[in-house]
């Protein structure tokens, strides 16, 4: 049986679409019918993949390598995406970094990075992205944050801070561009199964299965149902929240 193609006609840009959650949200938009700039950071290969495989299933989809904290790089990448397909509709700000590091070994400089990326990264996007989308008559923009700025994690609190920064971005953004028809929302997260980085380490005790009221870790596709939702045509009366996707870890 089809897909329902509820996004035909519409560009999706996805971020950090290289693998896991965002991989799975690029493959997920692309059977409905959008359009997709697949973005990643330095892997290339990963990206080529996810635009093949949506190519070869019939979909339309272009590669851009990226550091969305590069205002460049970033405005070079909306460009293409224009060029390509003729504007934007969606936009999915996915790209973050992971580190796993006690606060008083945090050097200023790994605080700054983190930031750049999940936060400053989803400022420099949103700003780029947001002229093409008006000229388009509005949009759908979605973050994904996470649930460690909700419950509090040790080790990650440059995580949780741009997290949460991130969040209070979407909700300012969700009235601001509101009378211009553009929501602006955020799935956050709880454990999910997919594969960490090295980077990442260990998936922290206080996001393990023992704290999960449904007893397991989110499948990639369940997160990216929520950011299928927020983005497409049931979604357009909700701006401003953060969806949490965690089984009953946190109650928000």
């Amino acid at each position: 049986m089809s897909l329902e193609q509820v996004f035909a006609g519409k560009v999706a840009l996805v971020t950090g679409a290289g693998k896991n959650i965002g991989r799975t949200i690029a493959l997920d938009l692309a059977a409905r019918g959008a359009s997709l700039v697949v973005n990643g950071r330095a892997d290339r290969g990963a990206v080529d993949e996810v635009v093949a495989e949506i190519n070869a299933a019939g979909g339309q989809a272009i590669g851009c390598l990226a550091d969305v904290s590069d205002e460049a790089q970033t405005l070079a990448m909306i460009a293409a995406a224009v060029a390509a397909f003729g504007g934007i509709d969606i936009v999915v700000s996915n790209a973050g970094l992971r580190r796993q590091t006690p606060f008083l070994e945090m050097s200023l400089a790994e605080w700054r990075e983190i930031l750049s990326v999940a936060l400053d990264g989803a400022f420099i996007l949103c700003r780029a992205a947001v002229p093409h989308m008006l000229g388009r008559g509005g949009g759908a923009i979605v973050a994904l944050s996470g649930i460690s700025t909700h419950i509090g994690t040790p080790n990650r609190c440059h995580v949780s801070a741009s997290k949460a920064g991130l969040e209070g971005l979407m909700r300012a953004l969700a009235i601001e561009l509101a009378p211009r028809g553009i929501t602006c929302n955020t799935v956050a997260p709880g454990a999910v199964d997919t594969v960490r980085g090295a980077a990442a380490g260990a998936m922290p005790q206080t996001m393990t299965d023992r704290g999960i009221p449904l007893g397991r870790k989110a499948a990639m596709q369940e997160i990216s149902a929520a950011v299928r939702f927020l983005a497409g045509p049931e979604g357009r009366y909700i701006t401003g929240q953060t969806l949490h996707v965690n089984g009953g870890a946190f109650l928000g």
